[in-house]
């Protein structure tokens, strides 16, 4: 069984590196990686160019594993998956499977761009309703598959050591632990106010703050490199690629519209939303389905500047369980087999897959 995974950004291979590590393991199965970072380039195929290794130096893989973009016109496979919407594409394919990097509320998972997979690997029961109503899957549609996100299972199945993470992110775990990772999308939080509420946060001096820039933003900006001197032994830039890893030890997530903010719930830990009206105004000139009133930011506090979301923080981490409610409702709606989604994706595959 020959499988090809693709996509354009490290959060893309982690999606999949779940079923990649158990896929693996099937004797007969070779597996085969390829994308890469993505640069606009007009004389390009597809308009881009990609770069295979700045996306995979992450990740200890086989040097063999990993093929250019430009090799796949030459290459056929039994199977592919893909976690970017515009598939990167083989000569050939028997089957391909889109999987996804994230869902948000604007839905930027659900586009006509995705048509044409043979299976889709449904985050829950939310993301099956947007498909039907977006005319790509109808909800009796058997490509439609109801797995949930490998990805968030390490959050759920006790994997993940409290201690070892946060050694790894160099915090003690005595102060409270504030994660804020704003979306990439132009006109997000880190855009509009991220430097001072980093400033004002960490004058408080009561919390480790832990601030994760996203992995391919939408701007030229080097956000490691410009936020590195507000650094220091309570303020840590996350160089972890593994959001996940991350998520797990923070006591509260401060955010804007990014996935992130799904996952989290899962932990039904405090949220605070920053408001980012321009980003919702883009989102909607790109046609997207922003959807603020079925969860949206329900499950957490939405607040307009630095002081209100000093406010929110210190009231959400006295009082962690308001709120509790919705986000419990949020996971049942977003997620199929929360903890248990690789399990399922695999059962799935060993079913349904002719495996040799």
């Amino acid at each position: 069984m020959r499988i090809l995974f693709s996509g354009y950004a490290p959060v893309h291979f982690l999606c999949f590196k779940p079923l990649y590590d158990r896929l693996r393991e099937i004797p007969g199965t070779e597996i085969e990686l390829s994308g890469g970072m993505r640069t606009k380039c007009s004389h390009a195929p597809g308009g881009y160019l990609y770069d295979h290794q700045s996306m995979y130096r992450h990740f200890d893989l086989p040097e063999d594993a990993i093929r250019p973009v430009g090799s796949l016109a030459k290459a056929d496979y039994d199977v592919m998956f893909a976690a970017n919407t515009r598939r990167i594409e083989p000569r050939s394919v028997d089957t391909r499977i889109q999987i996804f990097h994230g869902m948000s509320f604007r839905n930027r998972a659900i586009r006509p761009e995705t048509d044409g997979a043979d299976h889709y690997f449904l985050f829950g029961p939310y993301m099956k309703r947007g498909f039907a109503d977006s005319g790509i899957l109808a909800a009796d549609d058997p490509r439609g598959v109801e797995i949930g996100f490998p990805k968030t299972d390490r959050l759920l199945d006790g994997s993940l050591g409290r201690e070892e993470m946060l050694a790894r992110h160099g915090v003690s775990g005595d102060r409270p632990v504030v994660l804020y990772a704003p979306t990439g999308e132009r006109h997000n939080s880190m855009e509009t106010m991220g430097e001072e509420l980093i400033e004002k946060l960490a004058a408080v001096d009561r919390y480790d703050l832990l601030v994760k820039p996203h992995d391919h933003p939408h701007t030229t900006v080097d956000w490691w490199e410009r936020l590195a001197p507000l650094e220091s032994e309570h303020v840590r830039l996350v160089q972890e690629r593994d959001v996940i890893h991350t998520l797990s030890i923070a006591d509260l997530l401060i955010t804007d519209a990014s996935s992130v903010a799904n996952e989290y719930t899962l932990l039904d830990r405090p949220i605070v939303f920053i408001d980012v009206p321009e980003l919702f105004e883009l989102t909607l000139r790109k046609n997207a389905r922003l959807d603020l009133d079925t969860w949206g930011r329900r499950g957490g506090e939405v607040v307009a500047g630095v002081s209100e979301a000093l406010a929110a923080v210190e009231a959400g981490l006295a009082d962690p369980g308001a709120r509790s409610e919705v986000r419990r409702g949020i996971v049942a709606d977003l997620f199929f087999n929360p903890g248990r989604a690789t399990t399922a994706a695999m059962d799935w595959i060993t079913r349904e897959l002719e495996w040799p």
